[in-house]
């Protein structure tokens, strides 16, 4: 029965069916003919209402509107732009200079607002056609902006790891925790490519010419410190809160949201239309990963009553190679899977199924969490079906040819891909900036209690005279 679930939930999703109903619709149909089959009681359902209010009633699930809405204010106050103007003067004059702009404003974006669509349009609607203009190769230049947007999705607070660290019952903050290394290796990895083309194909992104460059004074400094100053602070207040544990996610997400209100009041943008589309695209996407996870948890309740969990514990188990061997099949099931499904809809359909195994294998699972999010970002880079490769084309003028989008990802995932190869083999890289408290050994423990205090003698009282 767990193959036939399996098949047929590939089945839906490959006609093209919403995946939160193919999901209900799969888990109620094969839940009725397991029943039929007496695979389990009619009263095994009954579960499933009690699951649904458990999601509903998830106080960690709230964090993800209030990122959501902080991103989307955020994309519409105009700190890209600033930010990508001072910068790009500021590495203007050396070649790449434009990319790496493009790069660390992309990190920065990502770690305030969440979101890839936002970084991807922004960078693109703003640095694009001046990449164009000043000869950037038009592969070099379409990469490096999509392949920037996707930083988001590792570089905290991103929604992928609060989604993670709830499927996979660890805490957000040891997620965000764990994610801090391989952000970092992220970026100096692009910067290296950068700079690699750089000296190996100058033309290929040439430095802006003499006269588009400003004077290099104190007002270009201004213009730099005045975007990435609030955009510290923000980023401070939302996730240094949360390491320091004086806010959960959910108290830091409502913090990044007055933050980002008075960042689109400082920058003159704020208004109520402004604010009403980021709460219509705040409710969609809210919307859209709650019916996911209630359509997920259908599908694996009856997955689970067909012991469908023991057949996938039974496949991965015994892969060669331990638990690196399943790390390596893993990896590349995912990234197979993800030119078909979105980032929500792994994180709910495969995860609960591949969890159970990683830690019978004594795999730290934030550890697991995050390499499967270095995955997971994969999929917006994917030709032809890359998120992030739509987003560009939507906004990139008409001269810019589909074929240069897509060949021009290729390095980029490969880059990614090699971050998956350097955690998987490289553990510390997550787990370092881990805090596990001291390490103690149960049997060493030896616990000294005080005799307890002498009763002094009572004479005895007959009850009965």
């Amino acid at each position: 029965m767990p193959p036939l679930m399996f098949g047929g939930l590939i089945l839906f999703l490959i006609f093209g069916f919403p995946a939160a109903f193919s999901l209900a619709a799969v888990g109620l149909f094969f839940g009725f003919v397991s029943i039929e089959l007496g695979l389990f009681p009619e009263a095994f359902l009954n579960n499933l209402p009690l699951r649904v209010f458990n999601i509903l009633s998830n106080d960690l699930l709230l964090a993800i509107p209030f990122f959501t809405l902080m991103g989307a204010i955020l994309e519409r106050c105009g700190l890209a732009e600033d930010l990508l103007e001072g910068t790009g003067q500021l590495f203007g004059k050396v070649p790449g200079g434009l990319a790496y702009a493009v790069i660390i404003v992309g990190a920065i974006l990502g770690a305030i607002t969440g979101t890839v669509a936002a970084s991807v349009i922004a960078m693109g609607m703003i640095s694009l056609p001046i990449m164009m203009r000043y000869g950037y190769d038009m592969r070099i230049a379409t990469g490096v902006i999509a392949a920037s947007g996707t930083i988001t999705q590792v570089i905290p607070p991103s929604l992928v790891l609060i989604v993670l660290g709830d499927q996979l019952g660890q805490s957000v903050g040891d997620m965000y925790a764990g994610a801090i290394g391989p952000s970092f290796l992220q970026i100096a990895l692009f910067l290296a490519f950068i700079a690699l083309v750089s000296i190996v194909s100058p033309q290929k992104v040439p430095p802006l010419p003499p006269e588009a460059l400003v004077p290099r004074d104190w007002r270009l400094w201004w213009r730099v410190l005045k975007g990435m100053v609030p955009s510290i602070v923000l980023i401070f207040m939302v996730l240094g809160t949360i390491f320091m544990g004086l806010a959960t996610p959910t108290e830091a997400g409502a913090m990044g949201v007055v933050g980002a209100v008075v960042l689109a009041a400082i920058n003159r943008r704020l208004s109520w239309p402004l604010v009403r589309q980021a709460m219509a695209s705040t409710t969609r996407i809210t919307a859209m990963v709650i019916y996911i996870l209630i359509g997920a948890t259908v599908f694996s309740l009856v997955f689970q009553g067909v012991d469908g969990g023991i057949w996938i514990e039974h496949l991965l188990s015994y892969l060669p190679g331990g638990a690196t061997g399943f790390l390596i099949f893993v990896n590349i099931f995912i990234f197979f899977l993800a030119f078909f499904l979105d980032f929500f809809e792994i994180a709910f359909i495969v995860i609960p199924l591949l969890a159970p195994v990683a830690k019978n294998l004594g795999i730290d699972l934030v550890w697991f969490g995050v390499l499967i999010c270095i995955n997971m970002q994969t999929s917006f880079m994917h030709p032809p079906f890359g998120f992030a490769l739509f987003y560009l084309r939507g906004i990139a003028p008409k001269e810019v040819l589909t074929k240069d989008i897509y060949l021009g990802a290729i390095p980029w995932l490969g880059l990614q891909l090699l971050l998956v190869a350097i955690v998987i083999f490289w553990p510390e890289s997550v787990t370092y900036w881990l805090d596990r408290g001291p390490k103690v050994d149960p049997s060493t423990v030896i616990i000294d209690l005080p005799p307890p205090p002498a009763v002094p003698d009572t004479p005895q009282v007959p009850i009965f005279q």
